[in-house]
């Protein structure tokens, strides 16, 4: 067991925000936490960590309990490189390793059979069972692994302190997995993943050895990653065993046979008090009537079940129809800075498609959308008719200085305040809130307000860019639904995947400065991309896919590029080869080093510590040549 919690209870300022609140987290477990913003969820994680001490009941840790935690804007600061952060981690394999090295000298320069060659050759046993037993060897490659998956494959050697805030946030992530606590809890991991990175956390969590506390709002991570979902909801804590989806499930089940168990035992309660009141009072049936008293006193009234906060509701509607052909991009080049995005891209939207748009960070999705709604550029025509309402990630079209009231209201001075509230609190944007300024919301309030003004605009062609960004899981579901329910035609950014599925018909691919577009759900998409992936491995033989065909690229290659190519497969084939020839090898080596009939031979121990040597440099090497083909 890792974290005991009993009737734990906590609030602020008088105020209760947990509640009786008993929980257990024990080694390997996969929590996810869920619940409306503002139930708690960031207070428990405090209280876990300490940084908090609870009002009443007990919270338990295990002694020495190794936790590492990422908030949800959890960067931070350094001098380093990326790749000297992460090495910060090994220090201590790097310093075994050194020894190793030193003591291999050490041992070379000693005459055999002396009392000190012999201790050496001990001492150097000793410590190459502990360098074998860490995985010392490897540490490089557990650096690469997770770099290369977590998007920082190229950025090596650049400077932590020159990162953005959401890369720092990832390289924290990064060193989080490598450091490898026994409970590591993340607060809204997902937050700045593309979704091949996304994919590739999910398999990597996945092996953690570990236990995990995961906070996310997004669902399709937590179907992947969590085995039991932690609700808190009314100051209460529910544990569900299953993933979101099974949750989703048992939810409603536990809902509908609560109220069914209370609506039961009220119509008993009104059925024995109805008997009592009418025969209590009559001396000859005052027995049966005092036998139902006493009943009714004994009972355990069951408290009414409390629903949960109702999530905001949207609706989006138009009115005028366009024509079919609602967007056509044909031959867009799109910048960045100087940075090429897009070159010579086309792709089309017809009228009623829902379309998501896809890609790694960087490939320039939100620029597209944004350059679509500008309508200024020559390349993107929009069909007659079409109104386009647009919902920005930042929300910048809001004023800050404005209050909540006024920033919907101002955009339509033509309609009576009760209307302007009416909507505003559809959003769940109470009374209490209509007088604050923009500026002093929370980002999910900003995030409602927002959709609450792009609803009210009445366009027939929506173009959202990452609309879920701040909203919690009701109100996701409920933006979904109301996007799935409008017959006019969207276009999003979303690193939803959830999301995604539900809603879009279409997919369009960023990649390389190309777009690719594939007719069907999210899931036919990856799965098209699985299948295609596994044809390019079966076809040249390596685990890497072949280069993505570009929009309006014939497939035609020169004699000279056919035969470059296929030179560049061998030799990545011959590399992958090499290197898995070498690992073995320096596996073997260091069973060999632990074994003392070659610790007490000289000759022996000074050929397999210059073998070893060897390998490791020729690795290096190869490694090298290998992402510079790839």
């Amino acid at each position: 067991m890792l974290i005991s919690a009993e009737d734990l209870s906590f609030g602020f300022r008088g105020g209760s925000l947990l509640e009786n609140i008993s929980f257990t987290l024990s080694e390997g477990d996969r929590v996810g936490l869920i619940g409306p913003n503002g139930e708690g969820k960031t207070t428990l994680l405090r209280l876990i960590l300490s940084q908090l001490e609870p009002e009443s009941g007990s919270l338990f840790r295990k002694n020495g309990i190794r936790i590492g935690y990422l908030a949800q804007n959890g960067g931070y600061d350094s001098r380093n490189t990326v790749f000297g952060e992460m090495r910060e981690i090994f220090a201590e394999n790097i310093r075994a390793l050194d020894s190793l090295r030193t003591m291999e000298n050490a041992i070379s320069l000693a005459r055999e059979g002396t009392d000190e060659y012999r201790a050496l050759s001990a001492k150097y046993e000793a410590l190459n069972r502990r360098v074998a037993a860490r995985d010392s060897y490897h540490y490089e490659v557990r650096i690469r692994t997770v770099l290369n998956g977590m998007g920082f494959s190229g950025c090596y050697d650049q400077p932590v302190s020159t990162m953005s805030g959401g890369e720092k946030t990832r390289l924290k992530l990064c060193r989080l997995l490598l450091e490898e606590p026994e409970l590591l809890i993340l607060d809204e991991p997902t937050n700045h993943l593309d979704i091949k990175t996304l994919f590739w956390l999910e398999e990597y969590l996945d092996g953690f050895k570990g236990a995990i506390l995961t906070v996310s709002h997004d669902r399709y991570f937590l179907d992947k990653t969590v085995r039991t979902v932690y609700e808190l909801e009314n100051r209460r804590l529910t544990v569900f065993r299953g993933n979101y989806t099974k949750y989703k499930q048992l939810k409603a089940e536990q809902t509908a046979r609560l109220a069914k168990e209370y609506e039961k035992q009220q119509e008993e309660i009104a059925h024995l008090q109805d008997y009592v009141d009418r025969n209590l009072v009559r001396a000859t049936t005052a027995k049966s009537a005092l036998s139902r008293v006493k009943k009714l006193e004994k009972m355990e009234v069951l408290e009414k079940p409390k629903l949960p906060p109702s999530p905001p509701r949207f609706s989006f509607s138009y009115a005028e129809k366009p024509y079919e052909q609602v967007l056509d991009v044909v031959g867009l080049d799109l910048k960045a800075g100087e940075k090429l995005l897009l070159k010579g891209a086309s792709f089309g939207v017809k009228r009623g498609e829902k379309c998501a748009i896809v890609g790694d960070n960087g490939t320039g999705k939100s620029t597209l959308v944004k350059e679509i709604a500008r309508g200024k550029n020559p390349a993107v025509h929009t069909g007659r008719f079409v109104k386009i309402a647009c919902y920005d990630q930042e929300n910048a079209n809001l004023n800050p200085e404005n209050t909540v009231l006024g920033e919907l209201w101002e955009r339509h001075p033509l309609w009576d305040q009760t209307r302007v509230r009416n909507i505003l609190a559809q959003a769940k944007l109470d009374a209490g809130d209509m007088d604050k300024k923009v500026r002093m919301l929370s980002g999910g309030e900003r995030a409602k307000l927002a959709l609450a003004v792009f609803e009210c605009e009445g366009g027939n062609f929506l173009i959202l860019d990452e609309p879920t960004n701040h909203l919690d899981l009701p109100a996701r579901e409920s933006l979904e639904e109301a996007l799935k329910a409008f017959d006019g035609t969207v276009l999003f950014v979303s690193h939803d995947r959830y999301f995604i599925n539900a809603l879009a018909g279409k997919i369009v691919e960023l990649k390389e400065g190309t777009i690719f577009e594939f007719k069907g759900t999210y899931d036919e998409y990856t799965a098209y991309k699985s299948a295609l992936s596994a044809a390019e491995t079966e076809k040249t033989g390596t685990g890497q896919s072949a280069p993505a065909k570009k929009s309006g690229d014939t497939g035609y290659r020169t004699k000279e590029e056919r035969a470059a190519e296929a030179r560049k497969r061998q030799r990545v084939r011959e590399i992958e080869a090499e290197i898995s020839a070498l690992e073995q090898e320096e596996t073997d080596i260091g069973a060999r080093l632990a074994d003392p009939e070659v610790t007490s031979d000289y000759q022996r121990l000074n050929e397999n510590c210059k073998r070893l040597e060897q390998v490791k440099n020729r690795m290096d090497e190869l490694y090298a040549e290998y992402e510079t083909l790839l």
